[in-house]
C-alpha cells in the first residue's frame, strides 16, 4: 500500500546539520500521520519526531527537541527532518514511518522504510 525510502545521512562533524527526507509512493502523505525514529548500533529503536496528516500536530522527543525540525509536502509526498545541532549520541540508522490510525498522537505505525545512516563525529 505505501513504500517509504529515506535518504540524506551522512557523516557530518558535531555541530553540524543534516536534512532527510523520505519519500512516499502509493497513498499521499495527506492521508497518514508521519514519523521519524532511530536506532543506534546496540540499541533498540527510539522515536524521534512525528507530525499529523494535516501538519498541525508535531511530537518530538526530549533529546531533539529545538535541533530537529519535521515537515511534509502533501502534494510532493515527501517527509523530512531537518536536524541541526548534532551531536554523536544522534549517530543511528533514522527511520521514517507512516500511521494509517486517525488518532493523535498515533499509537502505532504501520509501514517503515529501510532507514538512511546519520554518522555525528566529535
Amino acid at each position: 500500500q505505501v513504500q517509504l525510502v529515506e535518504s540524506g545521512g551522512g557523516l557530518v562533524q558535531a555541530g553540524g546539520s543534516l536534512r532527510l527526507s523520505c519519500a512516499a509512493s502509493g497513498r499521499t502523505f495527506s492521508s497518514y500521520h508521519m514519523g521519524w525514529f532511530r536506532q543506534a548500533p546496540g540499541k533498540e529503536r527510539e522515536f524521534v519526531a512525528s507530525i499529523s496528516w494535516s501538519g498541525g500536530n508535531i511530537n518530538y522527543a526530549d533529546s531533539v527537541k529545538g535541533r530537529f525540525t519535521i515537515s511534509g509536502s502533501n502534494t510532493r509526498n515527501t517527509l523530512s527532518l531537518q536536524m541541526n545541532s548534532l551531536k554523536p549520541e544522534d549517530t543511528a540508522i533514522y527511520y521514517c514511518a507512516a500511521a494509517l490510525g486517525p488518532s493523535w498522537p498515533p499509537q502505532r505505525f504501520d509501514y517503515w522504510g529501510q532507514g538512511t545512516q546519520v554518522t555525528v563525529s566529535s
